[in-house]
């Protein structure tokens, strides 16, 4: 875990090889988790009506963050364009960015770490 505000500013986020997830024209994300899980799948051939995708639509906040994940921008970078977009409104900014960066690393696995 980096140990001073510098290093987290200075992370650099992509987002995952595997994860779908399709954009529209507002420029909101719907991620696209797969349910392949053997059970789903079971319960599919039985005809019970399992969607192939769980859809989770992101709010316009986390959407424009998700969008800025590149590879190339660090969190401070994010940071700042978010900030510029939408000013006051995303305050405290990098208490809230960097909640939100951490739960979808680290819960929901859509992005990863470049530089660790």
């Amino acid at each position: 875990m980096p140990n001073n505000n510098e290093e987290v500013l200075n992370i650099i986020f992509k987002i995952s090889d595997n994860l779908e997830y399709e954009v529209d024209e507002d420029s909101i994300v719907t991620i696209l988790e797969k349910q392949d899980h053997k059970i789903q799948k079971f319960f599919r051939k039985i005809k019970f009506r399992i969607p192939e995708y769980k859809k989770i639509t992101l709010d316009e906040y986390s959407s424009y963050v998700f969008l800025q994940i590149d590879g190339k921008k660090t969190v401070k970078a994010i940071g700042e364009n978010l900030e510029a977009k939408y000013g006051d409104k995303v305050n405290p900014l990098y208490e809230r960015l960097l909640l939100f960066l951490n739960h979808i690393d680290v819960n929901c696995h859509y992005i990863e770490k470049t530089n660790s």
